[in-house]
């Protein structure tokens, strides 16, 4: 497959068209030189797309790179600073960047929120949470209820931690909602479901008294922590239907 053929493959499932709603410009962001001629060997996957993950892609010589966050967010900026080393170190080394954001999040197959809910062992999984009459998350059930720190270990079964716990609702859980990435404010959808317990990425400093207020309990698993699922379940994807080999950078940033 060339660039052009894999971005229109990841297109097929991942369907960015659906999401006009979102600030990233999703899809192909960066070509390469072979666009339509040259075939890509290596798909290197990432949370985020930097300086650091570009020129790690090229060191473990990838064509492509495929992250969560790209580099273009719905408004023009002047190629300079830290975008301009961006930028260059794309193409110097030649690769391709694809990014996905709010798709990757709602995504049934592959995404953030269902991916983090099967991991969990959740039930009845089902879509949830609007932003801009979008559905980017996921709920869902356990078989019976857990403690929140049972939760937590099935949310990081590797053995990560949650950046915080807000422990102002329920104590045994036994219904949840997610969102990944900086969604604490959505806590209040969660709220109007009546689940036990709301999963997120981020949670801002106002959204602690909303939280307190409405008597939840909230795990802020972090916003990197919360947003490696998607763009691991794409690599699996990918080498398993066209046998293209891929790499996982992880580079974490506590946050």
């Amino acid at each position: 497959m060339t660039v052009k053929e894999l971005s229109e493959y990841f297109d097929s499932f991942l369907h960015p068209e659906k999401f006009r709603g979102d600030s990233s410009l999703n899809g192909l962001q960066i070509q390469n030189a072979g666009l339509s001629s040259k075939p890509v060997k290596k798909v290197a996957f990432a949370t985020d797309a930097c300086e650091y993950t570009a020129r790690t892609a090229a060191e473990l010589g990838a064509d492509m790179l495929f992250t969560h966050h790209g580099l273009f967010w719905g408004r023009p900026e002047p190629v300079t600073g830290s975008l301009y080393k961006r930028i260059s170190a794309f193409i110097s080394s030649d690769i391709a960047l694809y990014a996905s954001h709010l798709p990757l999040d709602a995504n049934e197959e592959v995404g953030n929120n269902f991916g983090m809910a099967r991991r969990m062992g959740l039930k009845d999984i089902k879509p949830f949470g609007e932003w801009r009459g979008m559905t980017i998350g996921a709920m869902g059930r356990f078989e019976e209820s857990l403690s929140v720190e049972d939760v937590v270990l099935r949310l990081f079964p590797e053995g990560e931690f949650p950046a915080r716990i807000y422990p102002f609702g329920a104590q045994k859980i036994s219904t949840v909602a997610l969102i990944s990435g900086q969604a604490g404010d959505d806590v209040t959808q969660a709220w109007k479901e009546g689940v036990d317990a709301y999963i997120t990425g981020e949670v801002l400093h106002q959204d602690f008294h909303l939280i307190k207020e409405l008597g939840m309990t909230v795990i802020e698993g972090g916003h990197y922590q919360t947003e490696t699922v998607g763009v691991r379940l794409v690599a699996e994807k990918l080498k398993k239907e066209t046998g293209i080999e891929t790499v996982f950078i992880d580079f974490p940033t506590g946050l």
